[in-house]
Order: C-alpha cells, then structure tokens, then sequence
C-alpha cells in the first residue's frame, strides 16, 4: 500500500507541472487572440471610418462631370483637416466601443493626402482619362482615335497651307505691286510719246474726217474688279462676318486670378505611392473628349460661368467675346487656307481668275499686272468662301474639310455681292464637319498643361456660379493615408496605418 502512494503521488506532481505550462499557454494564447482581435477591430475601424468620410464625396462634382472628390474644406473654401480627422474619429470611435474590447482612441491623424489640382491638375486629368476608357471601352476608344487622327492630320495640312498661301500671296501685297506695276506702264507711255512728238497732235487723242472734226477713240468697257470690294470687307471684324444675324453673343466674363490658373494652390502631402505622369496621344485625346462632353461651346453654351468654354479652353481669354473671336478668326484662317489650295488645283476656276485679271490689267493699263491681279483675286475669291463657310459652322451646318468642285459656294462673279449673299449663298453638306468638330481639332494644337488648368478653371467656375461660391477644386481630396494610435485593455497601445483613394 505504501509503495503505491508513492506512484500516485508522483504522477500528481507530474501532471501539475504539465497542467501548469498548459495553463500558461492557454493564457498566452487567449491573450494573443485577444490582442489580434483588437488590432482587428481598430483596423475595420479605420476601414469604416475612411469609407464614411469619402463617401461624403461631392455630388455636384459627381453628377455634373463624373468627378470623385471629398470636398476637403468641408464647405469654407479652404481644406480643414483638422475637421477630416475629427469626422474620421467620429466614425472610428463606436467601431472601437464594440464586443468587450477595452479600446480607446489616443490620437490620430494625416500622413499623406492627395489633391485634384496636384502636378498641375495631373490627378484631375488622370481620373478622367480613367473615367473615359470605362466608359467608352476599347472598341470606342479606337473609334475615337481613328477619327480624331484623321481629323488632326487633315486640319494640319490645312493650317500649314493657309501660312503657305498668307506668305506667298499676301493681299497686302496687291497695293503695292499695282502702283509699281502702274508707274512702269506710266513710264513707258511717256517714253512711246517722246518717241511721236513730231506726229500730229490731233491724231494722238482723236481720228480726223474729211470735214475736218475729229472723233475719240472710244474708251474700253470698265470691267468689275471684286479686290476692292473683298479688302474693305477683310477690314470688318469677324464676328460681325461669320455670326448668323439675329443670335446674340453672350457678354460673361472671369476674374482669371481667383481660378485655379490664376491663384496660387493649396498642396497635397506626398502619398507613398507617387503619381506617374501621363503624356500618351491616347490619354490627351480622351481627355479632350470628356472635356467636349462636360463643357459649353457656341452651339450648346453653358448656363452658368462662361458660356462658351470650349472656346476659353482653346483661347484662355477671361471673357466669351474674346475666346469667340479667337475661334473665329483661326477657323477662317484654316478654311482659306484649305479654299486657296483647292483654288489651285481647280483648272477651270485658275481659267477664269486668269481671264478676269488680264481684263483687269487692260482696263487700268497696265498688263504687266496681270499675273499679281489673279494672285489677289485666288486670295479674294478663297476668303469670300471660307466666310459663308465659317458662317455656315456658326449656325450649325457642317462643311467639309477638303472641298470639290461641286462643293463652292460663291461664283467669282458673285464676289462683290458676298455682304448680299451671307445666308442665301452659303450650304450645308450633311457629311462634313461641324463646329464642334472643328473645334476639338482646334483644341488639340493647345498643350496639356493648358487644357488641364483651364478645364479646371470651368469646372471650378460653374459649380461657384451654380451657388456655391466658396468652392475650391484645389480643396478637393482624391486620396488620404491616416494613422491612429489606440490603446487596447489599458495595456497595449497600437499603431496602425490606411489609405484610402478613389478609383
């Protein structure tokens, strides 16, 4: 009996050693899961209470240009991110209130937040490249881009061809060589009449009959020249050419330094993460159509701000008259450009110019002239064109890039009567070009850091004009990273780090 008490007393101890490093490990494991569990629940508060502050995203921005942004001023103007951190704690705090968890918040705070307006508006046109290709898809994209390039590519051509013809053919020019061709012919007159003093006097301005009268010699039939005309009508300001009669022109006007192009901007904090700047074709041409998509133009112009943006995104002027002129006056240097040329090309038009200058010549005298008279009326006779052209533009017709022969206007016997003939002359061509379309051809000479900005100034300047004045895009947040710093069970303190940006 003794013998085994003592067996039994030795496997006691042995299980209470074990029973102890059991306990021991239980403990520390439970204490473990506990400490995960708290890390856990200060995590999904951090998750929960970013997910709340951004889902406070504007609206405006998000329903009238598929913007998102947290308007990080909180409705001042001016970011508060003090306010961010109180709203995002306000969120935190009951998360961590939760299960039997002991948690209370110490502190918390910003490590990074980006702006729409930071890289000089490379967030803003990053988002939207982004939004674009979502939208539009692949095949879309390649539609877009194949009738862009086409477009690009021919209203380059034409460009250079106006500079071409505005070098090599000035009308300027016309005056000048006139009167030098006029002295020459005036020189020679006086050299042939030297050459005749001892002839009959009578005989050089008159023919003597048999009764002794004389008759004069009959004076050559004056022919129309259209040159005069046409220079006093290229004097005239362009809007009062290409502006369909009865259509007013809206007046609205910026204060450049209170956009965002104009003032200095408030900075992001750099995010981990960086920001890879895009400069790819593909990217600039999405852009551009989101822009043309979102913003106002002079056949659909915008109700609030300026009226015609488009135009100040390819002018940057700070009011609607200036920026329309500007389109103006660039459309019809590119459609005389294109008229001159197709001028050119056209035999039979060549012909008749050629027939008209050298009558011309005749009437005033001066033959040597001929060749500088049809240079002026191609010029003429291209401009005349391209103001019905740019009148048609303007009261919503289409015309097309390259014109054939059946697609002129204005005949050049109808030169004089262009002022006459503004409405009546000028024809739609349902497959050319419109104005929208011209101008976003236009808007692709214009350099990205230009487009963004003033995309922005419109974008910012419409929302104030829709009633909310204080409204900064350089106060709208795309992406935060916060830390916050909770204890857990009055033991253990936690630091934990989030970000959060919208895609």
């Amino acid at each position: 009996m003794k013998c085994h008490k003592e067996k039994k007393g030795s496997i006691t101890v042995f299980l209470a050693l074990i029973l102890s490093l059991l306990l021991s490990l239980v403990c520390t494991s439970i204490e473990s899961v506990r400490m995960a569990s708290a890390r856990t629940q200060i995590l999904n508060s951090m998750d929960i209470g970013l997910y709340s502050v951004f889902g406070q995203y504007d609206k405006k921005l998000l329903e009238e240009y598929d913007l998102f942004a947290l308007d990080g001023s909180m409705g001042g103007g001016m970011l508060n991110l003090a306010k961010i951190c109180d709203n995002l704690e306000s969120y935190m705090k009951p998360v961590l209130k939760q299960n039997s968890q002991k948690l209370s918040l110490h502190q918390s705070g910003l490590t990074g937040y980006r702006l729409l307006t930071d890289n000089g508006g490379e967030v803003f046109y990053q988002q939207i490249v982004q939004y674009m290709q979502e939208t539009l898809g692949s095949q879309g994209v390649q539609a877009l881009l194949n009738r862009m390039s086409d477009r690009e590519k021919k209203t380059k051509e034409a460009d250079l061809k106006a500079s071409q013809a505005e070098a090599g053919g000035s009308i300027d020019r016309y005056d000048s060589e006139m009167n030098q061709a006029s002295q020459k012919s005036q020189q020679a007159a006086e050299e042939a009449a030297k050459n005749q003093q001892g002839n009959n006097a009578d005989n050089s301005s008159g023919q003597q009959f048999g009764d002794g009268t004389t008759q004069p010699v009959p004076a050559q039939e004056p022919v129309n020249n259209p040159i005069t005309v046409i220079k006093r009508i290229m004097k005239m300001g362009v809007l009062e050419l290409v502006l369909p009669s009865g259509r007013g022109i809206s007046t609205h006007t910026v204060s450049r330094n209170t956009l965002v192009s104009g003032r200095q901007l408030q900075q992001g904090m750099e995010m981990p993460d960086g920001l890879i700047t895009e400069n790819s074709y593909t990217s600039g041409v999405l852009f551009q159509q989101y822009l043309m998509n979102h913003l106002g133009n002079y056949i659909n112009p915008s109700d609030k701000g300026l009226a015609y943006q488009m135009e100040y995104i390819f002018a940057g002027k700070d009011n609607d008259m200036d920026n329309l002129k500007a389109v103006a006056t660039k459309l019809l240097f590119i459609r005389e450009g294109v008229n001159f040329a197709s001028l050119m090309a056209d035999s039979a038009k060549r012909t008749e110019a050629q027939a008209l200058a050298t009558a011309i010549a005749a009437g005033f005298l001066i033959p040597p002239a001929a060749v500088v008279i049809e240079t002026a009326l191609l010029l003429c006779w291209a401009f005349a064109e391209s103001v019905l052209d740019v009148r048609e533009l303007f009261a919503g017709g289409k015309i097309p890039l390259v014109k054939t022969s059946a697609d002129w206007q204005i005949s050049l016997a109808n030169l004089s009567n262009l002022m006459e003939g503004l409405d009546s002359m000028r024809k739609n061509d349902d497959h050319g070009m419109s104005y929208e379309d011209y101008i976003q051809v236009l808007v692709l000479s214009v350099s990205k850091e230009k487009k963004v900005m003033r995309g922005m100034d419109m974008v910012e300047n419409t929302i104030r004009n829709n009633g909310r004045a204080h409204f900064c895009m350089d106060s709208c947040i795309v992406a935060l990273e916060a830390f916050a710093d909770v204890k857990a069970n009055k033991k253990k303190e936690f630091h934990v780090v989030r970000q959060y940006c919208y895609e």
